[in-house]
């Protein structure tokens, strides 16, 4: 193994992780990336190649990545392995997405991180544009950051979660132990391809020699023989897939979540708890504990304790996230097909809703009638609005009329801005419940990770009686 160089940690730092933010922020953002591994190669390179400092479980996919990154985090540490966490993108701050043994880490630690890199980002840049090319994105700075702070740390596993993609996708510099591969489906096609032929191609790019291979649920046959066919052309690579190496044996909805039992080739696991809702999340469960096994050192099944104490206590903010009560106000970041099917399904399982009113502001680069087609029969009304992404998100006029060919025109309503959305939903909850309790009704906010970032800091921050209380009083 290289070795890597040592850098002093700076002191007193002038800069605020809000302007390191901004730095950043200046490159191509996440979601414009160059499809070359070039410059992360050669940052790492300067560096000493941290990434090759610990055992990886690499997760590509649709949907469900962040459930499935953390339910395999949770399982590595309750094992007593130091934990490293990568993940995107985030709702509230841009610390979130690096974690160290389960806790992001704090502003002085990110402005710390980008010091020691910054001189190595800028020689990647130098060289980078020497040759014809773009300076580091915004994605590669961070991912160069959680790289260093996991070796620095130094950490036994890093999970790391995928930012687009898989196979141009700036984590994939990294030879994971275990690569997942959750359900793929139609999202990012300006960037990853027209069919979903065309999409698995680019996520199997993150299965490598010897590693093992996790495959989720496929809703098609063409998917899963892309992915069995890449894995089966590395050599010493082992394919595990849901379904058929892997099963969820049973699951029954509970309190706060569900029970389930889960077989991999190691054993099965018995009645274990998952603290989130909905089908698609014991499938993640499923595939983050098949990974868990990869690289957790003990010889056949985990002890089933301390699988269920660690699933049991998984909650992942901004997914089918209960942020409130009276009316019950769920979260979630659900914008393609795909995650808003999931998320129907999970709320019709999980709760009864007699009036559930919805709401949605969207990107403007997503299939926008497709997802309220879905919502529709899940919703009394829907509240269209517009989220912080004002270069991304569709204008709310716009996604008005969209609404209003879906649901037809009463029951569609449009404000201007998240808090006045979010007050007209509960105005209409209150219209209808009678007795005052919010039995039965609720408030779904959702279509996109901006839009559920938005509502989650607006319904931490401020106090229920000044923004939740109906638009005649405000």
């Amino acid at each position: 193994m290289e070795v890597m160089v040592s850098l002093e940690q700076p002191e007193n730092s002038n800069l605020s992780v809000e302007q390191v933010y901004r730095e950043i922020m200046k490159r191509a953002p996440e979601h414009d990336f160059d499809p070359s591994l070039d410059r992360m190669r050669y940052v790492l390179d300067l560096l000493g190649h941290p990434e090759k400092s610990f055992k990886t479980i690499h997760i590509t996919g649709t949907n469900g990545k962040g459930s499935t990154a953390r339910m395999s985090e949770a399982l590595v540490r309750a094992y007593g392995l130091r934990t490293g966490l990568y993940t995107s993108p985030h709702l509230e701050k841009v610390n979130e997405r690096i974690a160290i043994d389960g806790q992001q880490i704090s502003d002085e630690r990110f402005v710390d991180l980008y010091e020691q890199v910054i001189d190595f980002i800028n020689l990647a840049d130098k060289h980078s544009l020497d040759n014809g090319g773009p300076r580091m994105s915004f994605f590669e700075v961070l991912t160069t950051m959680a790289i260093w702070a996991f070796a620095d740390a130094p950490v036994d596993v890093a999970i790391v979660e995928v930012g687009m993609g898989g196979l141009w996708d700036a984590t994939n510099v990294i030879d994971a132990d275990a690569a997942i591969i959750g359900p793929v489906g139609m999202d990012h096609m300006q960037w990853l391809g027209n069919t979903v032929e065309e999409i698995a191609t680019e996520k199997a790019g993150i299965i490598k020699a010897g590693s093992t291979v996790i495959v989720g649920p496929q809703d098609h046959e063409s998917v899963q023989k892309i992915l069995a066919d890449k894995a089966h052309s590395e050599p010493g690579t082992t394919l595990l897939r849901d379904g058929e190496e892997l099963t969820v044996l049973s699951r029954v909805p509970a309190v706060g979540g569900q029970m389930a039992t889960l077989q991999t080739p190691n054993g099965r696991y018995e009645d274990v708890p998952i603290s989130m809702f909905g089908e698609h999340q014991a499938h993640n469960a499923l595939a983050a504990l098949a990974a868990a096994e990869v690289v957790i050192p003990v010889t056949g099944t985990l002890d089933g304790d301390l699988v269920g104490e660690a699933l049991g206590g998984v909650k992942v903010p901004g997914r089918i996230e209960v942020i409130r009560t009276s009316p019950t106000t769920i979260i979630d970041g659900g914008h393609n097909v795909q995650a808003v099917t999931a998320l129907r399904k999970a709320i019709e399982e999980s709760f009864d809703f007699q009036q559930l009113v919805g709401v949605v502001s969207m990107m403007g680069d997503k299939q926008v009638e497709a997802v309220l087609g879905i919502l529709e029969p899940l919703l009394s009304q829907i509240v269209v609005t517009q989220n912080s992404d004002t270069g991304r998100v569709m204008p709310v006029d716009e996604l008005e009329k969209v609404a209003k060919s879906v649901f037809g025109e009463d029951r569609v309503f449009a404000e201007p801005s998240m808090p006045d959305a979010i007050a007209k939903a509960v105005d209409l909850v209150d219209t209808d419940d009678e007795l005052g309790v919010g039995y039965g009704h609720g408030v779904l906010i959702t279509g996109s990770f901006v839009t559920a970032g938005d509502a989650r800091i607006l319904l931490k921050e401020t106090p229920n009686k000044d923004l939740l209380k109906k638009k005649s009083e405000r």
